[in-house]
């Protein structure tokens, strides 16, 4: 059977993998879709759909909106969405400029905690300059300079929603992510629940309408899945899949390696005819 992982990043965002790079491997992994959603970009997408019909995979053109829920990071997936609408292009710069500030904020707060690490050096880390910094790469960077010895422990100790340095500075909120969505065609799927421990923002979202739940993800547990895939059940929402691969660092593989978490191309099928009736 046919399968899709529906999130994945690029150097447009925070991934390692070029785009050619990361549709090599997904179809070395037999994917026959794969999904790419960089964080507040879609600066990759048009590459990537000329790249996928070279390569003989079906690209999903997709979207990570970054949002704020009580101070926690909430992120909401787009999926074929107009990558040609101005206005939606607009919300993306304005969400870049306060991932900008936020980067910012957490380097000062590191070297509060006696961290020595500039923006300039995390920057330097970038291989494509004209993409997004993000806690990837300021985790990279910790790691090299042996603060810490894992991705993982970056950012429980210091990136992460508990972490030391952790900030969030003021930013749209999940509903307005979706707003924003689905006002440019696309379809609004909220990413890996798991991580918020928050049922009842879920619900909340999808009175307001959101269009499908990423049930199947690395950091969702065996009680996640049951829990929101009920609830995508529940409202007939679309039930999404994706190992959020960033690539490696450090021969370290973030979140987890494409094909890690997958989904049968009837759902792709589906996101792109719920796009068709917006």
């Amino acid at each position: 059977m046919q399968k899709a992982d529906l999130h994945s990043h690029t150097i447009a965002s925070d991934g390692t993998f070029t785009v050619r790079q990361l549709i090599e491997r997904a179809k070395a992994k037999g994917l026959a879709a794969l999904g790419i959603t960089d964080h507040d970009t879609v600066a990759a997408l048009a590459e990537a759909l000329e790249e996928g019909k070279r390569q003989h995979i079906e690209i999903v053109p997709g979207v990570e909106i970054s949002s704020v829920h009580e101070g926690k990071d909430v992120h909401v997936l787009g999926y074929y969405i107009d990558i040609q609408n101005q206005v939606f292009l607009e919300r993306l710069e304005e969400l870049r400029e306060v991932r900008g500030r936020r980067n910012k904020m957490i380097i000062a707060r590191l070297n509060e905690l006696g961290i020595d690490i500039t923006l300039e050096e995390v920057e330097e880390r970038k291989k494509e300059k004209a993409g997004n910094i993000g806690r990837p790469h300021m985790a990279e960077l910790l790691m090299e300079k042996g603060v810490v010895s894992s991705m993982k422990e970056a950012f429980d100790k210091y990136l992460g929603s508990t972490g030391a340095a952790y900030v969030n500075p003021p930013r749209i909120s999940p509903q307005e992510a979706i707003d924003i969505i689905q006002a440019a065609g696309g379809v609004a799927v909220l990413a890996h629940p798991g991580l918020y421990k928050n049922p009842k923002l879920v619900k909340s979202l999808i009175e307001h309408g959101l269009q499908g739940i990423e049930v199947y993800h690395p950091d969702n547990d065996e009680d996640d899945m049951r829990l929101y895939g009920a609830l995508a059940d529940e409202h007939n929402l679309v039930k999404t899949a994706g190992s959020d691969f960033h690539g490696t660092r450090n021969d370290e593989i973030f979140h987890a390696d494409l094909g890690a978490r997958t989904i049968t191309m009837d759902t792709v099928c589906r996101l792109r005819e719920l796009s068709k009736k917006a």
